[in-house]
């Protein structure tokens, strides 16, 4: 997202200036904005840190929790869709998947805290939330990795997109 393109070096990266300006622009305003939002966040964190009750009844419970599982089943499933037709938005897809099970990990264990069901929630999260969710970002990175990005001459949509690696 940044104004450099990668070299053939691993880890080296080089200036963008063979990128049209409008392109640039736009990488630079979506980093500002990236920048602003987390250093918005950290007087919000310490401001819900200092003010938030520590036990607040909630309402809709079963509604959040259902919702949440479904929507990692959905996740989930356009995963393994979109990995069995070899279908590039697999890495998306993984991505989001992985995001999701961190998350919901996180929630079992803190939301679990001072119950007897914290144990369980741990165990699920260390041996199987986890695990599968930095699985599934090793095996997107390995992707990224073997892309074959177009080159910065092909014009955009001209269809000389090199074909991706059989994985």
């Amino acid at each position: 997202m940044s104004d450099t393109r990668p070299s053939t070096r691993k880890g080296a990266a080089v200036p963008a200036a063979d990128l049209p300006e409008p392109i640039r622009g736009h990488r630079r305003r979506t980093l500002k904005l990236l920048t602003v939002c987390a250093a918005g966040l950290v007087p919000w964190t310490v401001l819900l840190a200092a003010t938030l009750p520590s036990v607040y009844e909630v309402r809709q419970w079963r509604v959040t929790w259902v919702g949440f599982d479904a929507l990692l089943m959905v996740a989930m499933a356009s995963t393994a869709l979109l990995g069995w037709l070899r279908h590039r938005a697999v890495i998306v897809a993984g991505t989001t998947t992985a995001v999701l099970l961190i998350c919901d990990a996180w929630f079992d264990v803190s939301l679990a805290f001072g119950t007897s069901g914290v144990w369980l929630s741990a165990v699920l999260a260390a041996c199987v939330e986890l695990p599968l969710a930095f699985y599934l970002i090793r095996r997107v990175a390995g992707m990224i990795s073997l892309a074959q990005w177009p080159s910065a001459g092909a014009p955009a949509g001209s269809g000389t997109q090199p074909a991706a690696p059989d994985a």
